[in-house]
């Protein structure tokens, strides 16, 4: 069934680019304002986003539904695929030994934390970047950072930072 989108349901392009904007602000104002998880959050967004496409743009019902679940295989996919694929290489090097050699090896080229972190996060996120791509360095290096004795989310947060 054919559908053509209405750039305008309500006569205003402001008026409809604010509808179209409500989604975003429910999702952040949820997690900024209300101090919603995000997961509950994104749900809320998607309710209101279906909600806004359905009544307010005049979208089908079926086809609004089926867009919000290609929009989340979409998404997912290439997120779990990273995912597996870190996870994967992370047993390999530990369950080989690998990694405790390459953990002692940057241990062993300064004792400064600080440095160590520079030096995982900047260098070898450089590297996996260029090798792998999408998103793969955060993950790898946060990993690399526990292994030196960093905790979970400051090991996250610098990995995010320093890409």
């Amino acid at each position: 069934m054919p559908w053509n989108q209405v750039y305008d349901p309500l006569g205003s392009m402001f008026w409809s680019t604010l509808l179209a904007a409500l989604p975003i602000v429910v999702l952040l104002g949820g997690i900024g304002i209300f101090h919603i998880k995000a997961h509950i959050a994104a749900i809320l967004g998607l309710i209101t986003a279906l909600l806004i496409a359905v009544i307010g743009f005049g979208m089908p019902a079926d086809m609004a539904g089926a867009t919000a679940v290609y929009g989340a295989a979409y998404g997912l996919m290439p997120i779990g695929w990273i995912i597996l694929n870190v996870i994967f290489l992370y047993r390999l090097t530990e369950q080989t030994g690998q990694f405790n050699i390459l953990r002692d090896s940057i241990a062993g080229i300064t004792p400064d934390r600080r440095l160590q972190l520079l030096f995982i996060a900047f260098s070898f996120g450089a590297f996996f970047e260029g090798a792998a791509g999408f998103g793969t360095p955060v993950a790898v290096t946060a990993a690399m950072l526990m292994g030196l004795g960093f905790a979970p989310l400051p090991a996250a947060g610098l990995s995010l930072a320093c890409r």
